[in-house]
């Protein structure tokens, strides 16, 4: 039998434990992605038209339809200046330092030192002389001692226990980009709402102002009436006090508005000082929004993906439980160098050591059996929040399908209702000019012509808002695709194992 060098057995030992860690098997459940409760249609889909490939909206901008380049330019701002996104962006970033982290653990740690001393052997002499000591070092051996030192340990992933935290981290990561892209649309969603509020309110005021002037045109009839002695005092007064309560709402609009403005401010991360957004009415109707087939909305919500991706994190870590009853193998090699001089290192004044353990638990209490426990109910925590999210997500899109729906028949009868209110008005005032009726009946008219008007306007900005929540319940212009993939987040180690 052929004899086999200690230092050639070493490096035998070691290749067979690297072999080992690389076709190591991996503990616990592989990942598969759970069942949600997915319709085959929307209840509400009649009437709307699915998405085709060629006519999706653009990703990143699904703003674009509205056709309105303030709204454009504000929702662009959220991305860069949004505190919130900031944060989840931030947030992120520690994700993937946390996956880089765990990566490392699949490497050995080396450290390494470097000294040197210097020593003297021989006779030694002393004398006095002026109050002084005196050294006399004739015959004396100087020598000069480097040392150089390295050691390293090793804990060999056997049973794959850093490679399933790996994948679970790499799975938090992506949740945690989701989540960013979840921060962005919910963001912008909220600074859409506020800016077709704050169009309303314009509306609104524009609305009172045209109306003051009808009721100014009003009090001048009923003036003239009174001054003809055909109506009394109190007509006059009953016109007046019209016009001043009117006039009285349009100054609380501006409460409003500032209100709207302030937190379209905040949603772009500035102040609101520095903001400043002019009237515009709330003109045109909602853009006609293509509605996918059900279970693609499970690849347009961001929220949804960030659940999915939760449960494989959660499924990973029930592997790294597992992993802990099985015992931890090292490797803990050494070499230290000891000279006369720095350099040339020799082989010949060099001391190598290399050695291996294994460490297993004999008993702890249960505490592993119960943290394998906590981990499976953590994943079937994330499996019953990944199909609440899916419901959720099926519970959004229905609302806002159904609003826009009926709001829409709701907005064309209220026209109807104003149209009519508004003829009435007239027929009354007429009447009124030619004394065959009481000045009530024109209060009554416009009264119930302003609340008609009123009405469109807030039905008109109900399906405004609508429209921009069903955008943001279809996931915006986002979709599954444009989360990072394991080799996204595992770049700079090609070298490892795929997980």
């Amino acid at each position: 039998m052929r004899r086999v060098g200690p230092l050639r057995a070493q490096a035998r030992s070691s290749a067979v434990l690297l072999a080992l860690s690389l076709a190591a098997c991996t503990i616990g459940p592989d990942y598969s992605r759970e069942a949600a409760p997915v319709p085959t249609q929307f209840k509400e889909l009649k009437g709307w038209r699915a998405a085709r490939p060629g006519d999706q909206m653009d990703r990143g901008a699904w703003w674009a339809p509205y056709r309105d380049a303030k709204l454009d330019l504000l929702l662009k701002q959220v991305e860069i200046s949004n505190q919130t996104v900031a944060a989840a962006a931030a947030s992120y970033e520690q994700a993937k330092a946390i996956v880089r982290e765990a990566q490392a653990a699949l490497f050995p740690t080396v450290s390494g030192s470097y000294n040197f001393s210097r020593s003297r052997t021989g006779p030694q002499a002393n004398g006095s002389g002026g109050g002084r000591g005196l050294t006399n070092s004739a015959g004396a051996i100087y020598a000069t001692t480097y040392t150089a030192q390295a050691s390293g340990t090793w804990d060999i992933d056997v049973w794959g226990k850093v490679r399933r935290q790996i994948e679970s981290n790499i799975a938090a990561a992506q949740a945690s980009e989701a989540d960013l892209e979840n921060a962005k649309l919910s963001a912008q969603a909220q600074l859409a709402t506020a800016y077709f509020d704050l169009r309303a309110a314009d509306s609104l005021a524009d609305l009172l102002r045209r109306t003051i002037e009808e009721y100014k045109r009003t009090l001048t009839i009923t003036q003239n009436q009174y001054n003809a002695g055909v109506v009394s005092r109190a007509d006059v007064i009953t016109a007046q006090t019209q016009v001043l309560t009117v006039q009285a709402q349009l100054i609380s609009i501006g409460v409003t508005r500032a209100q709207f403005e302030h937190s379209i401010a905040m949603l772009t991360g500035r102040p609101p000082a520095e903001l400043t957004i002019a009237p515009h009415l709330l003109s045109g109707g909602i853009p006609k929004i293509p509605v996918a087939v059900p279970s693609l909305l499970l690849e347009r919500r961001p929220d949804i993906a960030a659940a999915e991706r939760t449960m494989q994190e959660q499924n990973a870590l029930v592997g790294v439980a597992l992993a802990a009853y099985y015992p931890d193998v090292s490797l803990n090699p050494s070499a230290t160098f000891v000279g006369a001089i720095p350099l040339p290192f020799s082989a010949a004044h060099a001391i190598w050591a290399f050695g291996a353990s294994a460490t297993d638990t004999i008993f702890d209490g249960g505490l592993r059996g119960a943290q394998v426990d906590a981990a499976k109910a953590f994943y079937w925590q994330s499996v019953a929040n990944y199909r609440q999210t899916v419901l959720t997500a099926f519970q959004q899109v229905e609302d806002q399908l159904a609003a826009i729906r009926i709001l829409t028949q709701q907005l064309a009868v209220e026209r109807e209702a104003v149209k009519a209110a508004r003829e009435a008005v007239a027929i009354n005032l007429n009447q009124y000019q030619a004394g065959t009726v009481a000045f009530t009946a024109v209060v009554t008219a416009e009264a119930t012509l302003l609340g008609d008007e009123e009405a469109e306007l807030t039905v008109r900005q109900n399906l405004f808002l609508a429209s921009v929540a069903l955008i943001e319940a279809l996931g915006g212009g986002w979709d599954v695709t444009l989360l990072p993939s394991n080799n996204d987040l595992s770049k700079g180690f090609s070298l490892l194992p795929q997980l």
